[in-house]
């Protein structure tokens, strides 16, 4: 069984469906409401371990009903949450995300999540030792994203960062992580470049090995040499929340089968992610991704 350790974000999604997006100052009548859990990295340990992986996650909840019901969540499937702290007088992270024609928009409160620290990170370092594969995301505070990686490195153990939300880093922690997974406009970001110079040009200046993100259109991966494309698969999309995570999860899951195999393998897992409404309702097992390929290989 793979082991993943993830250090990342728990939130709660507040989700809107509506038939558009609203313009600004209007006012729209929408069509569905819910709550269901979140978070980037709470995603990732949940897409992985629904892929047959062992997780531990690394994060912190707020001591309110809403963390109370974050954390059952992750006991029902399967994360060892040993390192995820109950902070008091600190509210649980949410995000409110609109989805309208199969696109979203999100504003993320972080609250606890905020209050994610190296100490913390450097605490669960047995667990992160252990893992094959480490996930990093950055919806918690930057100094704990660099703590992770440098941690890593220490204990000779991959990370995959993902540059999201997107903003400015050192060079020298992307030369830390063992892959990067933006998509175009994260990649520009990272590297302070133009978000319409050409992608693969982009991949080519990273000072480490990329995985880039294209959504309908699949994936570009560079460790040396040029850029190869995995092409994606063809679903009905409903809701994009969690495809980004869906594919980071699968890609740490299955990176022991050799780059090419991963990335086809995150890709399929990213499009069985957006054929259902929510972040995590349509993240696969791994028996529904081995169906999945076996379809597209006929």
């Amino acid at each position: 069984m793979t082991r993943i350790a993830v250090v990342g974000s728990i939130n709660m999604d507040l989700v809107t469906v509506s038939a558009r997006f609203p313009a600004p100052g209007e006012t729209l009548l929408g069509e569905r409401f819910l709550s269901v859990p979140g978070g980037k990295g709470a995603n990732q340990a949940v897409a992985a371990a629904r892929l047959g992986a062992e997780v531990t996650l690394v994060g912190a909840l707020g001591d309110d009903s809403l963390g109370t019901q974050l954390r059952d969540g992750l006991h029902d499937e399967g994360i060892d949450t040993t390192h995820v702290a109950r902070l008091d007088d600190c509210a649980s992270g949410t995000a409110s995300i609109s989805v309208a024609g199969g696109e979203n928009q999100i504003v993320v409160v972080p609250a606890a999540n905020a209050r994610v620290t190296p100490a913390q990170v450097e605490a669960a370092h047995a667990a992160i030792g252990a893992a094959d594969v480490v996930l990093v995301q950055m919806e918690i505070p930057l100094e704990t994203v660099e703590a992770t990686l440098r941690l890593g490195q220490r204990l000779q153990v991959p990370v995959i960062l993902n540059p999201a939300p997107a903003q400015p880093l050192p060079l020298a922690w992307l030369k830390l992580a063992r892959y990067v997974t933006p998509n175009q406009l994260e990649l520009a970001t990272l590297l302070g470049a133009d978000p319409a110079e050409d992608f693969r040009a982009l991949m080519r200046h990273a000072p480490c090995p990329v995985v880039l993100t294209r959504g309908a259109e699949g994936a570009w991966y560079r460790e040396q040499g040029e850029p190869v494309h995995q092409p994606g698969f063809s679903v009905e999309a409903v809701d994009s929340t969690g495809a980004g995570d869906t594919f980071n999860a699968a890609l740490a899951v299955f990176l022991h089968e050799g780059l090419p195999v991963a990335v086809r393998k995150a890709c399929a897992a990213a499009a069985l992610a957006v054929t259902r409404l929510g972040a995590r309702s349509g993240m696969p097992s791994k028996d529904e991704l081995d169906r999945q390929l076996t379809r597209s290989s006929a």
